[in-house]
């Protein structure tokens, strides 16, 4: 994998770098059929069965992924005109996720890993861009998502999905690294729950589970007693009179990161944590039923369990701007 003057990932074969041209109008890559054949290393003719289905399936749309190209090459001496097909990096990429080959192989590990970087460590959305093209944005992400194996794990998937959630807010994922996270809610309303409350929804939420037979007696079991009405105290706590945390927004990220990452219960504490989240905004009001799907809550929650603990404040904050309406 190499970078083209800042502009574009090149993936880069292990038999060495692969030619390709970047179309700056369109911004893709263009490839020839040969190329493509060298960089999955199968035979033209393979290329072509891949391409004639992925146009015949109606995957892709032919006008919209081939260029043709006028090129000039030297044959003794006599300059030779001829119109070549390039395929764009949509067409490449179904092509790469077809493809029968050790080559081919590495080449989609090396697309996740890629995608999962950008998300994780530097994915930013453009605010100007997606004012102008929101439903464009929300399509490009699950284009994205069906680029992603079907056998892989679904953690991509939910990232792709927090994604989505933080776009509703007009969130760039650069405010986290340069630590422009909100810091306080906007609700300063004032809500009491009691640990009795939250303990009773929660043994509510373990029966209808149990029903179903997706989980056990050891789920919302406390490791110790009266965990959950610490986590409640230190949420409600107060300093020299006045709440700790101010908000209802600050409280409801507050439960969600102690349930996570104080691990209160012998079992569920993810489960328990996310319910107990959501439990809350509802409660006092404030929950955006259409910001925070199912499978973004997840993906939250998930964020939150594998954060460092030392990211802490980050980690609120990211959960602050999901908040804000």
């Amino acid at each position: 994998m190499k970078k083209e003057k800042k502009e574009i990932v090149v993936y880069q074969a292990p038999n060495g770098a692969v030619e390709v041209k970047l179309d700056k109008e369109r911004e893709t890559i263009l490839l020839t059929q040969q190329q493509v054949g060298e960089l999955f290393n199968v035979q033209k003719a393979a290329i072509s069965k891949h391409v004639r289905n992925i146009f015949d399936t109606g995957e892709l749309d032919k006008k919209s992924t081939v260029s043709i190209l006028e090129t000039v090459q030297i044959e003794g001496k006599r300059k030779i005109s001829r119109k070549i097909e390039y395929y764009n990096l949509d067409l490449i990429l179904s092509i790469g996720y077809r493809v029968n080959s050790a080559s081919a192989t590495k080449f989609r590990q090396w697309a996740t890993k890629t995608l999962r970087k950008h998300i994780v460590e530097g994915y930013t959305i453009n605010k100007k861009r997606l004012a102008k093209n929101y439903e464009k944005f929300f399509q490009t992400v699950n284009d994205i998502k069906k680029l992603l194996p079907s056998g892989d794990a679904v953690k991509a998937e939910d990232a792709l999905e927090l994604v989505k959630m933080f776009a509703v807010t007009w969130f760039s994922l650069d405010a986290y690294d340069k630590s422009a996270l909100p810091r306080t809610g906007a609700n300063k309303k004032q809500a009491r729950i009691t640990a009795e409350e939250l303990a009773g929804a929660l043994m509510e939420l373990k029966q209808n589970l149990m029903k179903k037979g997706q989980t056990t007696e050891l789920f919302g079991q406390e490791r110790q007693k009266n965990s959950v009405a610490g986590i409640v105290g230190n949420v409600f706590q107060s300093v020299f009179g006045q709440d700790a945390y101010e908000t209802l927004e600050e409280k409801a990220a507050h439960l969600l990161y102690f349930f996570v990452k104080n691990h209160p219960f012998t079992d569920g504490n993810k489960r328990s944590g996310a319910f107990a989240f959501i439990w809350f905004l509802n409660k006092v009001g404030i929950l955006r039923r259409d910001a925070i799907s199912p499978v973004a809550l997840t993906a939250l929650t998930l964020f939150v369990a594998e954060s460092n603990p030392k990211d802490k404040e980050k980690i609120i904050g990211l959960i602050l701007q999901l908040l804000r309406k």
